[in-house]
């Protein structure tokens, strides 16, 4: 460990200062949420992994914070060696999701394979929804599937409607249920817009 920060202010000017390899930030810090220090840290360049190490299961926030830049998420409940795993394998560059979430994660896919058929996505849909998950804003999925930004806007809405979803983070996270997308979804590159 190279420094210990109160609040997210602090832990900026600290991964600045040090330029660790992982950061470990809670969603809930004094001065800026560990999503904002996520969200900094790759809107400037700093090649820091970030380990979210929290209490909140709520599985909304892991998309939340994948797009905000972090690759990992583990609970505070989760064992030391979970832990260190998770540590190592960020540092790896490897994403990292609680065993605990993943589980919950499965059991939303059972739950939802046995209610309402949904229609499976097009290819074209499936592309798009993977972006999604990894981050990318509609301009950036256009760019790197070569397609209009009111294109990926119409697979959006369809995705939408066959997933009965409002939001990207409810597909994603539909889809995740369902087996469609890994638990373990990917950071985003260089491609996707903080």
């Amino acid at each position: 460990m190279v420094a210990e920060a109160e609040d997210g202010q602090q832990a900026k000017a600290l991964i600045k200062m040090h330029q660790p390899d992982v950061a470990g930030l809670d969603i809930q810090m004094p001065a800026a949420t560990g999503i904002e220090v996520a969200r900094w840290i790759r809107a400037h360049s700093i090649d820091t992994g970030v380990l979210i190490h929290t209490d909140y299961e709520d599985d909304s926030y892991v998309l939340v914070v994948i797009r905000a830049g972090a690759i990992g998420y583990v609970l505070k409940s989760a064992p030391p060696e979970e832990v260190l795993r998770a540590v190592r394998e960020v540092y790896e560059g490897k994403s990292v999701l609680d065993p605990a979430l993943i589980n919950k994660l499965n059991t939303q896919g059972e739950e939802a394979r046995e209610s309402a058929p949904i229609e499976q996505l097009k290819d074209r849909e499936m592309e798009v929804l993977k972006l999604t998950g990894r981050g990318y804003i509609n301009k950036a999925i256009a760019v790197q599937l070569g397609i209009s930004d009111r294109t990926v806007q119409g697979h959006l809405a369809y995705i939408f409607a066959k997933l009965q979803a409002t939001s990207c983070t409810q597909a994603v996270m539909r889809a995740v249920s369902l087996g469609w997308l890994p638990a373990q979804i990917r950071a985003p590159d260089s491609l996707a817009e903080p």
